[in-house]
């Protein structure tokens, strides 16, 4: 078996439907799935790949290659891979704002940027309390604009995905506020918040735990009357042996999670309804660390996957803003 980080080079999808890596947990999930859709790899040859978010007005899809300090475009049209970015500042997690802007994390930077539509880039926050933030790993943005992000330390720990430094903040959740231009603390106390993900109507945030004693976990808060703060902190999914990262929520509530820990039994993605069940889940080769709805009715499942990009037609679309 292939460690985590490494491509099964010896992987070939199916060859006849339905596709077998694409496995029912629970009766909810026979109606995401599509009988005639089969796990398809578009790209290989990345160190660490992270951070796929798609734009469907230039048909592309765009994600970080984060040792190799690069973002790459997929071309639906064409299949073809080209550079997007190149220093990319060690950019991790992506999205889009509502106005269609690519916001990115930049592990290198120790911020967040918003790439203008003339391809400047505009730096919205690198500190919080008069500090440096530490290494801002996946965001999201929310209808009403803010941009809410992890701030792990994994990019400051060496120089494979960042610059080797030291910390000068806790690990934290932020919100930051275009309209003020202010950076706002959302959670602390969370041990290397990871991915996170609103549920389609708002009301609550879901936020990855991915370090931890005996397990890691999905966490859920709701989200207050005033669209900031966030409270009743509770434990959704317990991760067991396995490491939630990056993930996604589909219009009906479903969270699809990258997941692995360098066994064919974890890695790929898992699914679960809104209520914690596991339900789905499809089977990669390779630690599968984010991914992101796409596509025409933003019904295809893009994987960033260690050293792979994957794709996968689903029955079921994600939900607006990441």
């Amino acid at each position: 078996m292939a460690d985590y980080d490494e491509a099964d080079n010896s992987w070939q999808p199916a060859t006849y439907y339905p596709d077998p890596s694409i496995i029912s947990l629970d009766p909810r999930f026979d109606a995401l799935r599509l009988p005639l859709s089969r796990v398809e790899r578009l790209f290989t040859g990345c160190r660490w790949s992270e951070g796929p978010v798609w734009f469907g007005d230039g048909r592309c899809l765009l994600w970080n290659d984060i040792p190799n300090n690069r973002t790459l475009r997929w071309d639906e049209e064409t299949g073809q891979v080209a550079p997007f970015r190149k220093p990319s500042n060690f950019a991790n997690g992506q999205t889009r704002d509502r106005q269609g802007r690519l916001i990115a994390c930049e592990h290198g930077g120790r911020r967040i940027v918003r790439m203008e539509y003339d391809g400047s880039i505009t730096v919205l926050t690198e500190s919080f309390d008069g500090k440096r933030l530490n290494s801002p790993n996946d965001v999201v943005v929310k209808s009403d604009g803010t941009v809410w992000f992890t701030d792990p330390f994994f990019g400051i720990l060496g120089n494979y995905e960042g610059y080797k430094s030291e910390p000068e903040l806790p690990e934290n959740v932020y919100r930051f506020d275009p309209e003020t231009g202010q950076t706002h603390l959302a959670a602390a106390g969370i041990i290397a918040p990871n991915g996170l993900a609103f549920s389609p109507d708002e009301s609550v945030l879901y936020i990855v735990q991915s370090r931890g004693e005996p397990s890691r976990k999905i966490l859920a808060f709701d989200v207050g009357s005033d669209g900031a703060t966030l409270d009743n902190e509770r434990v959704l999914i317990d991760a067991g042996p396995g490491t939630p990262d990056g993930f996604r929520v589909d219009v009906q509530g479903n969270l699809w999670c990258g997941w692995g820990m360098g066994s064919k039994d974890l890695d790929g993605v898992m699914v679960f309804a809104p209520d914690g069940t596991p339900i789905g889940r499809i089977a990669l080769p390779e630690r599968c660390a984010n991914l992101c709805f796409g596509g025409r009715a933003n019904s295809r499942l893009f994987m960033a996957a260690s050293q792979s990009l994957y794709a996968l037609y689903v029955n079921v679309s994600g939900v607006s803003g990441g």
